[in-house]
């Protein structure tokens, strides 16, 4: 700790925090979760485990005169047997909606992921400490977004004047599902994922379930949907389905019908936002599932391939392509009973021409600069002034 100020050291406790919707005791202090503690009962996969205790659009949020912040946390990340080493989970500071500066946390635990073996071994480390100095004088806003790729548990949060909890922001909340493009894959901060960004640009208080690798439809995650307070509601389908070969299209439309229900039940006239997935070229029409291929590590690169077989798609195997012509059919056969209900073509957010130009690193995940548009092209064709989530407008389908 460093003892240049007179620190005071404030509990972190839920009243600080956002886009967590459950807050865990341990031992040391807090550790955020993105499902509630029922459905992670009824869960029994490790990589959804993982992804939901990583804080992708977590934050602290306060007001405070304080100059300076220092943030004790114990954080657990990922390496992986073959694979170059992943860069630290980064902490960005916003101090009245502007990025003010930049940390990480170089201490914690590791988990060591044997993809190839199908084992993941934990590493036990120690906490650290992100500190931010020079804040401007006078009573402000400071968020810090927690790493969207790391479980982050928190032990204590100092500064050198007294804190309050933000004020509630007064916006309008929007709730969204997704994979691990929506959980922030390679994205350089939390704040530069594609939801934040978006979130952002259409001035909504944003909670963000994207869960990596975990997008399957599971019904404790519709449940979470369900009853989350939420004033809009997005949910992205596809990717996880085919690269994990879950289901068969004879399962999928049913699935997505029981998932659409279930959120129906809480938030029954809510703009709801059903997005397919943007373009993928390894999936477009070769089903799952997706392995890890180990061939470009001499270049320092990663990339995963499809293993499916084009021909497979005539015994039930779904494809993205195959997936958006069955979510584009429920929309609209729901859409007649509800009026709220839209329809995104997610290669209209990532598609031809846009992986031409930026084309997938790994072949699976969008990198920063895509995430970026991503984010812009969302908060236009949901946040403007004809999207569904227009505030104030009538918004068009």
């Amino acid at each position: 700790m460093n003892t240049e100020h007179d620190w005071i050291t404030t509990p972190v406790t839920a009243e600080l925090l956002r886009g967590a919707l459950d807050v865990e005791r341990t031992e040391r202090g807090v550790l955020p979760h993105r499902l509630p503690a029922r459905a992670r009962a009824q869960n029994t996969d490790g990589q959804l485990a993982m992804a939901e205790s990583q804080t992708a659009g977590v934050r602290l949020a306060f007001r405070t005169r304080a100059t300076a912040v220092e943030l004790d946390t114990l954080p657990t990340k990922r390496s992986y047997v073959g694979a170059p080493p992943r860069p630290h989970g980064v902490y960005d500071l916003i101090v009245d909606g502007r990025r003010a500066g930049q940390g990480s946390v170089t201490d914690g635990n590791v988990v060591v992921v044997d993809m190839m073996a199908g084992t993941a071994e934990l590493r036990p480390g120690r906490p650290g400490t992100v500190r931010f100095t020079g804040l401007p004088d006078g009573e402000k806003g400071i968020e810090i977004w927690l790493p969207h790729n790391e479980t982050t548990e928190l032990i204590a949060l100092r500064t050198d004047a007294p804190v309050e909890p933000a004020r509630a922001p007064g916006r309008k909340v929007w709730l969204h599902h997704g994979s691990s493009i929506s959980h922030g894959s390679d994205a350089a901060s939390p704040t530069g994922i594609w939801p934040a960004l978006a979130a952002s640009l259409g001035g909504v208080e944003l909670i963000n379930l994207g869960l990596a690798g975990s997008a399957l439809l599971d019904p404790f995650t519709a449940r979470t949907l369900r009853d989350t307070a939420a004033d809009l509601i997005s949910v992205k389908i596809g990717i996880n389905l085919v690269n994990a070969d879950l289901m068969r299209l004879r399962a999928f439309g049913p699935a997505v019908h029981g998932f659409l229900d279930t959120i129906r039940e809480g938030h029954p006239t809510a703009p709801l936002l059903v997005v397919s997935p943007i373009l993928c070229p390894i999936h477009e029409d070769t089903p799952g599932p997706c392995a890890p291929d180990f061939s470009g590590l001499g270049d320092g690169r990663l990339r995963f391939v499809a293993m499916g077989d084009p021909a497979e798609r005539a015994s039930g195997k779904l494809t993205l392509g195959v997936i958006r012509d069955e979510l584009s059919r429920i929309v609209r056969q729901r859409a007649a009973d509800d009026p709220n209900l839209y329809y995104l073509d997610g290669r209209d957010l990532y598609g031809e021409a846009d992986s031409a130009e930026l084309p997938l690193p790994d072949e699976l995940h969008p990198d920063a600069a895509t995430h970026r548009r991503i984010g812009e092209r969302f908060a236009r064709l949901a946040f403007g002034a004809d999207g569904p989530f227009a505030v104030g407008e009538a918004a068009a389908r």
